[in-house]
């Protein structure tokens, strides 16, 4: 059947965070299959396509060669996920709040989807934090964290009633002066580094004894001085850390909280009432990019926390987490045209316009961030045939930007499409500017009861004259001397 065309509508939050779970798998094909409706449509709708068909808006002939999907049913559905996992194991009334990891996913129309879906957003950034009041996510279902927050960002921060976690005692001490010169009623706290060692990627470990986030805890004397800083300032009523992130194992993020929990009940103890009343675990939840599996599940998370640190699931304490790979990374798609198809040196090498500046971190680091290259074929149908090894290359003018070296994949021609899932985080949402490439257009898909396909336009396409204003065009004679 024809896919058809129109735009989305919102739709209202789930009554019941499992109930939309159970209904949306009743409802919706598997996230598989609404994918491969997804690039068919695509191609039938002029999204993306071959080179000679009508204009597109990357200003030559044919349909736009680089277009990214986000799957809204697969966002909702992973939101509903994390909202049922932790309702399932509190006691009715814990307050609770989920912020998404802006950075993640710096999309205006993607945060306003998780506030409709009752999460709120973790900013580190003034661009962050513009982006969220944008999405219409109130003040307080928002918390600012970042190394290196300026007197400004604090005491705007402060005067929006927003939660702020403090990264270091010079930081401590800049919100002492904020805080006795003007009310808040922004909920303070200060962020823990435990100091448990890194996962597999060093470079988004946390946790380990050098980590430049938070208050290193088992530096000495550290603990005794965060002890007495908490009794010295009762306005300081929550704690936060945040160890996990791709490459780290469930058993050392729930240790991280369990650290985090015995701090909290140790100030509390020696305050002598519960002053800190809500603990941030953070998020950093990994992700299985070798298939389609949501795995490690947020229940499956909240079950690890259950057995380190039971007393988190009590009620006594409020919490927040900020999750953002694990939300989004699985309902992202970059969908590429093959422009030409070569060989050098006895290897096969596909030329497509998906490369460094949407899948950066595959590119520079690509032992650490292994993706899927999916094949289609020039209608958006899965391509079948015989494998044989090739390389996908990226657009860009260095001889590393490579995505795949030697991938086993049906051999692909120019006017193919090759697609790259599990991208919805960290990739495309927040593209890199080599070679002055435009960023892509960004749409959400949904798919219907008969198979077809909505897109909405999330983020347009960027055109060449923004790119030259961007880059100073209206500065042109700046730097002449006169």
């Amino acid at each position: 059947m024809a896919p058809d065309s129109g735009t989305d509508t919102a739709a209202t939050s789930p009554a019941s965070p499992a109930d939309a779970v159970d209904a949306a798998a009743a409802a919706a094909p598997s996230p598989a299959v609404r994918r491969d409706l997804a690039v068919r449509a695509a191609v039938a709708q002029g999204l993306v396509g071959p080179a000679d068909g009508a204009g597109g808006a990357d200003g030559a002939d044919g349909a736009d060669p680089l277009v990214c999907l986000l799957d809204t049913a697969g966002i909702r559905s992973s939101a509903a996920a994390l909202r049922a996992a932790f309702a399932a194991a509190l006691p009715p009334g814990t307050p609770v709040l989920h912020a998404f990891a802006a950075k993640a996913a710096p999309l205006v129309p993607v945060l306003r989807l998780l506030a409709d879906c009752g999460i709120g957003c973790e900013v580190a950034s003034p661009g962050e934090l513009a982006l969220a009041r944008a999405a219409g996510v109130p003040p307080e279902r928002t918390v600012l964290d970042s190394p290196a927050k300026t007197p400004a960002e604090l005491r705007g921060a402060l005067a929006l009633g927003i939660a702020v976690n403090a990264d270091n005692r010079q930081e401590l001490e800049r919100l002492d002066a904020l805080v006795a010169a003007a009310p808040t009623s922004s909920p303070l706290g200060v962020r823990v580094n435990p100091q448990l060692g890194a996962g597999s990627i060093e470079s988004t470990s946390t946790a380990t004894a050098t980590s430049k986030f938070g208050v290193a805890l088992r530096d000495p004397g550290a603990r005794e001085w965060l002890v007495r800083a908490y009794l010295e300032r009762p306005w300081l009523t929550r704690l936060h850390t945040h160890s996990g992130s791709q490459g780290v194992p469930l058993p050392l993020i729930a240790d991280g909280v369990r650290v985090l929990y015995g701090l909290a009940e140790e100030i509390n103890a020696a305050a002598g009432r519960r002053q800190v009343d809500t603990l941030d675990i953070g998020g950093g939840l990994p992700v299985d990019f070798a298939s389609d599996a949501e795995s490690p599940a947020f229940a499956d998370y909240v079950a690890a926390l259950r057995d380190a640190v039971p007393g988190l699931f009590s009620g006594r304490y409020g919490l927040v987490t900020e999750f953002g790979r694990s939300l989004l990374a699985k309902h992202g798609l970059v969908l590429s045209r093959v422009e030409y198809t070569k060989r050098s040196g006895g290897r096969r090498i596909a030329l497509t316009h998906a490369g460094v500046q949407v899948l950066t971190r595959t590119v520079y680091a690509p032992a650490s961030w292994p993706l899927r290259v999916l094949a289609y074929d020039a209608k958006g149908r899965p391509k079948a045939g015989p494998t044989v090894a090739q390389d996908i290359a990226g657009p860009a003018c260095f001889s590393g930007d490579l995505v795949a070296e030697g991938r086993p994949l049906p051999e692909l021609a120019p006017g193919d499409l090759i697609a790259v899932p599990d991208t919805g985080a960290y990739f495309f949402t927040a593209p890199y500017g080599y070679n002055s490439l435009p960023r892509p257009a960004v749409h959400g898909f949904s798919v219907g009861p008969d198979g077809g396909v909505r897109f909405t336009l999330a983020r347009p396409a960027q055109t060449p004259d923004e790119i030259v204003a961007e880059s100073g065009g209206g500065h042109a004679d700046a730097l002449l001397e006169r």
